[in-house]
């Protein structure tokens, strides 16, 4: 049995926790700054807790000791301390940031280290990004190839058409930071919010607009290889227009503080969502200019006897299956590994791969020729 650390207890950590001592095969140590997060997690058989500060890398390492893996659920801004402590205790290392400038640093970490390190392993970067390197090794040559991702409630009733499905400080920081993008051919930076579009599925209308994170190391590997590639958050439509006048007209991106509290004291969160995944690639096959989709839904559905949101299931399952992959050693044990060293085929036949793929999923996947 795998001993692994999740550092985290919220939303997503508690999730993991659910789903890795439910598969009967690991042991987690769960850490996390507030007891009474961690309360809720006991008494449970293969689950110990500790309640300390995440804040000092020496501390943190000592309690990381001994662990196979560490999957950091933390916040955004305690990703490179969780980082360089996995590292100065010799674990493995697996976390969810969409922060760019977090991930750079743990990259730099993989470099001297003698385990594996695989950053962005949640649904969007993570899973999306394996989705679309799928979809982009069909073609002989690619030109366009887009990313949509949205976590939205199913039923929204008020004017921004959003509930709180995650963390209120991953979507502000997603919503204000620069994205990448790749354009004409070339690496560049495009301000969030913008390039706003519409577009219908299943009879339904929504927009999508660009997010900082999304793409992972995507736009560093197709540089030079694509001729456009961009990644987009899917909400209904109205929503950005608020969110931008919140954020420029009122100055709120830089008090991001009253934002947060705002948001999480006016808008309810949700447990009735659906997750939406939407890759589209064009280029050239066989001489043919051809396009290929990959649409996927996914609900809330039980979990374990209790009910988990379509964002906690995608996210939490998605760096499940990953650490899964890695215990099993179908993935390289040291140095770092992209999203789109990880084939779709085996992410989605794994245990904890199959939540992408209920009995109410919607799929249109070109079979590879």
């Amino acid at each position: 049995m795998r001993k692994v650390a999740v550092v985290g207890a919220g939303k997503i950590g508690s999730t993991v926790v659910d789903l890795l001592v439910g598969s009967g095969a690991y042991e987690v140590l769960v850490i996390d700054q507030s007891g009474e997060a961690l309360k809720a997690l006991q008494p449970r058989i293969g689950v110990e807790t500790a309640a300390m500060a995440i804040d000092d890398v020496d501390a943190l390492a000592q309690a990381l000791k001994g662990r196979f893996a560490v999957v950091n659920c933390a916040p955004y801004h305690l990703t490179v301390t969780v980082a360089r402590a996995a590292a100065a205790a010799g674990a493995h290392y697996l976390d969810l940031t969409e922060d760019v400038a977090s991930s750079r640093v743990t990259r730099e970490l993989a470099q001297t280290s003698g385990t594996a390190f695989i950053p962005q392993c949640g649904l969007a970067p993570g899973f999306i990004t394996i989705a679309a390197w799928d979809l982009c090794k069909h073609f002989d040559e690619l030109h366009d190839v887009r990313l949509r991702v949205g976590a939205l409630p199913r039923y929204p009733s008020n004017a921004l058409n959003y509930n709180l499905t995650w963390s209120t400080d991953g979507v502000i920081n997603e919503y204000c930071e620069p994205c990448e993008a790749v354009v004409n051919g070339k690496l560049r930076e495009v301000p969030a919010m913008e390039e706003c579009e519409e577009f219908a599925l299943d009879g339904v209308t929504y927009e999508a607009f660009n997010t900082s994170g999304g793409l992972g190391t995507l736009c560093a590997t197709l540089e030079g290889r694509v001729r456009n590639l961009n990644y987009k958050t899917i909400r209904y439509p109205g929503h950005a227009a608020i969110m931008k006048a919140l954020l420029n007209d009122l100055n709120l991106r830089n008090r991001r503080d009253v934002l947060k509290d705002i948001l999480e004291n006016s808008v309810p969160a949700t447990l009735q969502d659906v997750v939406i995944v939407f890759v589209t690639v064009s280029g050239m096959k066989d001489g043919r200019l051809m396009q290929e989709t990959y649409v996927n839904k996914v609900y809330a559905r039980m979990v374990g006897g209790h009910l988990k949101s379509a964002i906690q299931i995608t996210t939490a399952g998605a760096i499940c299956a990953v650490l899964d992959m890695l215990a099993d050693g179908k993935l390289p044990q040291q140095g770092f590994i992209r999203q789109e060293d990880i084939p779709l085929d085996d992410f989605l036949a794994n245990r904890f791969g199959r939540f992408y793929a209920p009995e109410d999923q919607i799929t249109f996947r070109a079979a590879a020729e």
